[in-house]
């Protein structure tokens, strides 16, 4: 979802999926083409030795959607170094529902049984889950108790948690959706890459350039 035209480069079918070996064959990517450098660094939250992935998504981006398993599946076999964050965005005020929705689950340890649940839910269920209320009925029909639910969503960490997202939206300068934030110092997104898979190449091959000292 572009964030002008809320349009993003097609996911590409796994067919066309490369594999991590074509890095150590010296698969290189060009810096303006395929990534951008932020002008100025993001400060990252981890420790040393670490380094910081963002993903930056829309639940009722259908492209984010599309992305998801991909996006899951390759942080099951990401370097141990990786620290991988999602941040939800909010190009407009009425996205902060869902952003707040992302931190609930969070709070509640809840992202593995459901974050994937929440795209279905809009997705393929055809769910409008774009309110406070709709999120929680949904949520206490996938067993949390619904003033559990409004206490953590309604809660001061939780509006920090996605006023937080929001500033890191626009230090990266993200301006479509799915995209990805690499070590505070990197972007890149399908339309820079050509597709999402190839980006997550990208973050991989910028990975090791931090890794190198750059």
């Amino acid at each position: 979802m572009k964030r002008r035209e809320f349009a993003v480069a097609t996911v590409a079918s796994a067919s066309t999926l490369i594999s991590q070996g074509a890095l150590s064959q010296g698969a290189k990517f060009e810096e303006g083409v395929d990534y951008i450098t932020l002008d100025k660094r993001v400060p990252a939250d981890v420790g040393v030795g670490k380094i910081e992935i963002i993903e930056f998504f829309w639940y009722s981006c259908p492209h984010c959607n599309a992305f998801e398993p991909r996006f899951a599946s390759w942080i099951k076999s990401a370097p141990k170094d990786l620290v991988i964050k999602r941040a939800p965005v909010r190009f407009r005020e009425d996205f902060e529902a869902q952003q707040r929705m992302y931190y609930v689950l969070e709070a509640l340890n809840k992202v593995e049984a459901l974050h994937a649940q929440v795209f279905k839910a809009i997705h393929v269920d055809r769910l409008n889950l774009t309110t406070s209320d709709n999120l929680a009925n949904w949520a206490v029909a996938h067993g949390i108790e619904k003033n559990k639910f409004m206490e953590v969503f309604n809660s001061f960490g939780v509006a920090t948690q996605a006023k937080r997202a929001a500033q890191l939206q626009e230090s990266f300068k993200v301006q479509g959706v799915p995209a990805l934030g690499v070590a505070g110092r990197f972007y890149t997104d399908g339309s820079l890459a050509g597709s999402m898979d190839r980006a997550l190449l990208v973050v991989e091959y910028l990975a090791n350039e931090v890794r190198k000292g750059r």
